[in-house]
């Protein structure tokens, strides 16, 4: 039996090495104790998100539950020697090196899951400060406030024959401006201090949405068993969606949820997408739906599905994200303006020309996708109101990639600020990772 077919034993084995119960792990994961006891009988095949929420639940790495133990090491040393070209020339030895020094190969592993760790914290921390509203607006309330203040204070020490009255407003200026400092840096380093995770909570109604969304693993399952229900009802009971704008927006989307549910039904469409290979444009003809509703389709399949998590990003026609369900291995910045974006803003520019671009992300262990965009024209105003577009792109695993388009690759990075390719001729400044790589 190949390796690979061993997973649900593997989970059944940790499951039981960690005193869980079969039902208590499938009720972490949201699946039923029915489905899981299939899969730890090797009867219903696992990956993507699931298989990392199972890891996540009983505390190992999800290589460990697909690969194994040693499989696992091996595939992490081979990702750390990928950057060495001393390394890269011993990598015949690598398995007698594990054999012989089993700790040291363990602490190097280590190691390299701590270093991509705090990379990817640079990536998302990067990403925040160049372009968080919120950051910027608290900074330049700092920055206001201490220039009132020091304008203040130069008018008193520079007057000599000041009023007494006006000198008391002024006093009494400096009070409530320095009040108003110390609020706002209170109220910065508070912020600061719960964005120092990797993973940042959400702070405008884009980011509550797409946090409850992920939440759900990005499937409505109330949608699919019942189209006609209410999507009021479901965000009334989204404990996430705080603020008026995120529900709104909630119900935005879920009501094109519906409407793709209602034209392509999950199960046929499941089956359809296994079928082709997901396929985009075969889908399309199947169902007769549009590009972007049949990325979005893919993009809701339940956690478990496909052999590999597929991800989704959409823009509005100013280059502005309005929609992310990112992939291990292929960043999405919060914000626009950075090289995986490439492919979603050239299809904006090219309306209604499906694109398919095979992508490289540059790191120390380069990893490929393979992606679909298109941009759409749409009328909301009605005939005679502005044509609107939005662009979106489907971001789909390294195996997806079609044999005659495995050799044409587009080599991108995260931003420039933290890319470590060195010879890029569109950077637009040095990478602070330079020393690093």
């Amino acid at each position: 039996m190949p390796r690979s077919a061993l997973t649900g034993s593997r989970i059944r084995e940790r499951r039981l090495m960690a005193g869980i119960r079969q039902g208590d792990l499938a009720r972490a994961v949201g699946i039923s104790p029915s489905y899981l006891n299939l899969i730890e009988h090797n009867r219903r095949r696992i990956g993507g998100k699931l298989i990392r929420d199972i890891a996540r639940v009983l505390a190992v790495e999800p290589s460990v539950l697909t690969e194994g133990a040693e499989a696992a090491l091996l595939d992490t040393l081979r990702e750390a020697a990928a950057g060495s070209d001393d390394a890269m020339r011993e990598l015949d030895r690598l398995e007698e090196f594990v054999g012989r020094f089993p700790g040291w190969a363990g602490l190097l592993a280590d190691l390299r899951r701590r270093a991509m760790d705090l990379e990817h914290s640079i990536e998302v921390l990067s990403d925040r400060m160049t372009h968080d509203p919120l950051l910027s607006a608290s900074l330049h309330e700092v920055l206001s406030t201490v220039t009132a203040i020091r304008s203040t204070a130069a008018i008193l020490v520079e007057t000599r024959d000041l009023d007494p009255e006006w000198r008391e407003r002024f006093h009494r200026n400096m009070a409530e401006e320095s009040a108003r400092l110390a609020d706002s840096a209170e109220s910065l380093v508070r912020y600061l201090d719960e964005a120092s995770s990797a993973e940042f909570s959400a702070t405008t109604p884009q980011e509550e949405v797409e946090s409850w969304l992920r939440d759900r693993g990005f499937h409505v399952d109330e949608l699919e068993t019942a189209p006609a229900a209410d999507p009021g009802a479901i965000i009334a009971g989204a404990g996430r969606l705080q603020s008026a704008a995120a529900r709104a927006m909630a119900h935005r989307y879920l009501k094109r949820y519906r409407r793709d549910a209602v034209q392509m039904p999950l199960a046929p469409f499941r089956d359809a997408a296994v079928a082709c290979g997901v396929d985009p444009a075969a889908l399309s003809r199947r169902f007769g739906a549009t590009l972007a509703a049949v990325f979005r389709r893919l993009a809701a399949l339940p956690a478990g599905d496909m052999d590999a998590e597929i991800g989704l990003v959409a823009c509005d026609g100013s280059g502005t994200l309005t929609f992310r369900k990112p992939v291990d291995g292929f960043p999405l910045p919060r914000y626009s303006g950075a090289c995986p974006l490439w492919p979603l803003y050239q299809a904006l520019s090219r309306p209604m020309v499906p694109l398919r671009a095979t992508v490289e992300i540059g790191s120390r262990a380069p990893r490929r996708f393979l992606t679909y965009a298109i941009c759409e024209p749409g009328l909301p105003g009605g005939f005679d109101g502005p044509q609107v577009l939005e662009a979106a792109m489907l971001i789909l695993p390294e195996q997806a990639i079609p044999p005659q388009h495995a050799e044409i690759v587009q080599e991108i990075g995260t931003s420039c600020r933290i890319c470590p390719r060195g010879d890029c001729a569109a950077r637009r400044e040095p990478s602070i990772m330079a020393e690093v790589f």
